[in-house]
């Protein structure tokens, strides 16, 4: 399938007058389409305006709030839980990091947990806002039941992913960013759009046999934890999306595992929700709380050359760190645009006639 590049710049005026168009303030707007816009730029084109038409569907179906009362419900020096009100991910998220940002500011940690949000973008983005501030970030958040537990036909999880990143000196930070399962969903649907087959090890149909359909999941299927099978590790995938569920929900009091909102606004809601929305959680570490900020970036400088210099594999070029290849992307796309598939320019140009956008 062919592609079209847009310019950073075309697709940030874009998407921002949409949700300008579906009634954000404007600095909510902005927020909204830079949380989003870092999926593309960084190459992770399942979480960018690949997406937006979903969260215009969600706020049609009243399920998205666009001038959400943001506010904190409970907090302790170094802890809060953030009601979000029903407001894009994109918008609630970033708070809730600032939140946890100011508070190690104060105490050396801050500590925050989310209910009552939507789904919020990639976590990279939420994470690397402590960066700087010489803070090592994080970000998890549970997502739509999507994900059968290890031995499991049902599905129970979220693609619920991790993100943790940390300053360097010289060296470029360390983003390790990943769903917790062995592929989020969105490559399914941008497998889906290329009409090609997923690798081992993703999905298992109804019945719990491995597949290769990318629409399994319409079929009744399931994505497989981190790992694809017990022989390889899928407990230990399962695991992490169950902690990343315990921090994002549990602590928060957001829905949890099968009872997390669906994405796909034309999915029926959990008839039964024992909390609020979807829940994440947010992490700020001061450095300089443990030991003194340079000393820490340097070490880290030390420590990123070390896997530089590893020797590669056969037929590899290099050896990578977390965090490289997004990097790489979004040096390579902030010059050259940002590819877009026929079937999302199709989708983003449905969304602009409804609000008299243009795509330009």
């Amino acid at each position: 399938m062919s592609t079209q590049l847009f310019s950073y710049q075309q697709l940030t005026a874009f998407t921002q007058k949409v949700f300008l168009a579906i009634g954000c303030p404007e600095e909510q707007a902005a927020t909204a389409t830079k949380a989003l816009l870092s999926a593309d730029i960084r190459g992770i084109d399942s979480h960018g305006v690949a997406r937006l038409s979903g969260y215009v569907r969600l706020w049609e179906a009243k399920r998205v709030n666009a001038k959400p009362d943001i506010r904190i419900i409970h907090e302790t020096p170094s802890t809060a839980v953030i009601d979000g009100d029903s407001g894009l991910g994109l918008v609630v998220a970033p708070y809730a990091m600032q939140v946890a940002i100011e508070k190690a500011k104060q105490v050396g940690t801050g500590w925050v947990s989310v209910q009552n949000s939507n789904h919020f973008g990639i976590a990279g983005y939420h994470a690397m806002m402590a960066l700087q501030y010489d803070m090592i970030g994080m970000a998890m958040t549970n997502a739509s039941p999507l994900v059968a537990p290890t031995f499991s036909i049902d599905k129970m999880l979220g693609t619920n992913p991790i993100c943790v990143a940390a300053p360097a000196g010289k060296q470029p930070a360390f983003v390790a960013d990943l769903a917790t399962t062995t592929a989020a969903n969105g490559k399914l649907e941008i497998l889906q759009r290329k009409n090609q087959s997923t690798p081992s090890g993703w999905v298992q149909d109804a019945e719990g046999n491995p597949s290769h359909d990318p629409h399994e999941l319409k079929k009744g299927g399931a994505l497989l934890p981190l790992g694809g099978d017990k022989e390889h590790g899928s407990h230990k995938g399962y695991a992490l999306g169950a902690v990343v569920d315990i921090f994002s929900a549990l602590l928060s009091g957001a829905n949890y595992a099968p009872w997390v909102p669906p994405f796909p606004a034309y999915v029926p809601m959990p008839a039964q929700q024992p909390g609020k929305g979807i829940g994440h959680f947010f992490g700020a570490m001061r450095v300089d709380a443990f030991r003194p900020a340079e000393e820490f970036k340097k070490s880290m400088d030390h420590w990123i050359e070390g896997f530089r210099a590893a020797k590669p594999m056969p037929g590899q070029e290099k050896v990578l760190v977390p965090g490289d290849p997004e990097r790489e992307m979004e040096a390579e796309r902030m010059k050259e645009g940002i590819p877009l598939l026929e079937s999302v320019i199709k989708d983003l140009r449905s969304i602009g006639e409804k609000f008299g956008v243009e795509l330009k």
